[in-house]
């Protein structure tokens, strides 16, 4: 009798369950890029300069990223593992230890409230920083700017997100392992945190502030970095959408705090969709890091490069994006490495066949 006493609560809070509360459901998708690329600057070693951390090989056909990934939803839990190899992941990976290096996207969160889209999700995701992502496809650009490059694509931590019933604000909290780290610094003790405000007022209007702060170095040789990323993205019209975006960061010149080093980046993307299919973007980009915090050139201008891009794309399908791209870019002094010396202005193009499924 007990047995089936038992059996029959099961059953009846199953149901229950089940009335109450979204059915779990499992996804799989996927996305491949391969790109071809061309430095006029003809680096002997066939690698962009350091500083490029996406689409970062010359004269040969490659994979910039591709990945496998699998989502569980249900209504109070979610779970997301993304697998990925390419270029991309060589470069950004390349601290991380072990099988880490193809991890893209490992994380699980639940719900906080039954009646507000309140989570706590933790692991590895994508970074609250910026308006660009590892997926060209997603991105206006076909290669990233460099403030997207030179600041974090990924972060590991917990983080906290809030979105208003309209869905017109989102408001997070982190914290975080370090700037762009899944291993932290061996030697720090000290985690890092960030916060992320988003209002979109209308469909054609999204703006975004997000902070970082936290330091990448052990605790004996701390400098505390601050980091500000605001961006707008404005839809003009039906066929033209313009993005601004600004950053800037403040680190300590010497542990025992006395001053600091500032670099920012201004830049600006206008994109024209000509048809369903077809649409050209031009990029406009200044960085300046004269103090070597983020981009050391060891010249005494340090890194002060402007940039311009002007992209093609194709899309012969809804899941396919084919891209064509040329860029150039000027720095104040002579930091680019070509064939026969040195140089200070980079040139080169960029093709890319983008598919996600």
């Amino acid at each position: 009798m007990r047995k089936i006493l038992l059996g029959s609560a099961m059953l009846i809070s199953v149901s229950l369950w089940s009335q109450e509360e979204q059915k779990p459901s499992i996804t799989w998708n996927g996305y491949v890029e391969t790109y071809y690329q061309y430095d006029f600057n003809k680096p002997v070693d066939n690698n962009r300069p350091g500083f490029i951390y996406s689409h970062s090989r010359h004269n040969e056909f490659n994979l910039n990223l591709g990945f496998l990934k699998g989502s569980y939803i249900a209504e109070r839990v979610r779970a997301n593992l993304a697998l990925a190899a390419g270029t991309y992941m060589n470069v950004n990976y390349a601290a991380e230890p072990g099988v880490l290096k193809n991890i893209y996207e490992a994380n699980a969160g639940v719900k906080l409230s039954k009646k507000k889209n309140l989570w706590l999700d933790a692991g590895i995701f994508g970074s609250h920083i910026g308006f660009e992502s590892a997926i060209s496809k997603d991105c206006w650009t076909l290669t990233r700017g460099i403030l997207a490059d030179n600041s974090p694509y990924y972060e590991a931590g917990a983080k906290i997100t809030y979105t208003t019933d309209d869905s017109k604000w989102i408001l997070g909290g982190l914290a975080l392992n370090g700037w762009q780290r899944i291993k932290r610094v061996d030697g720090n003790s000290l985690m890092s945190w960030g916060t992320q405000i988003q209002f979109k007022p209308s469909d054609k209007v999204l703006l975004n502030y997000s902070t970082f702060i936290g330091t990448d170095k052990p605790d004996n040789a701390r400098l505390m970095r601050i980091f500000h990323n605001l961006y707008g993205v404005f839809t003009i019209s039906d066929k033209l959408g313009l993005t601004l975006g600004f950053d800037i960061g403040t680190e300590e010149k010497t542990p025992s705090g006395d001053g600091t080093n500032t670099w920012y980046t201004p830049v600006g993307i206008l994109k024209y969709s000509i048809s369903d299919k077809w649409a050209i973007a031009g990029r406009v980009e200044h960085y300046n890091d004269k103090n070597g915090v983020i981009i050391s050139t060891g010249t005494p201008n340090g890194f002060q490069t402007t940039g311009f891009s002007l992209n093609i794309d194709h899309s012969p399908a809804n899941n396919v994006l084919v891209r064509l791209e040329a860029r150039s870019l000027s720095s104040k002094d002579e930091i680019f490495t070509k064939e026969d010396g040195i140089s200070k202005n980079n040139t080169f193009i960029t093709s890319s066949i983008a598919v996600s499924f």
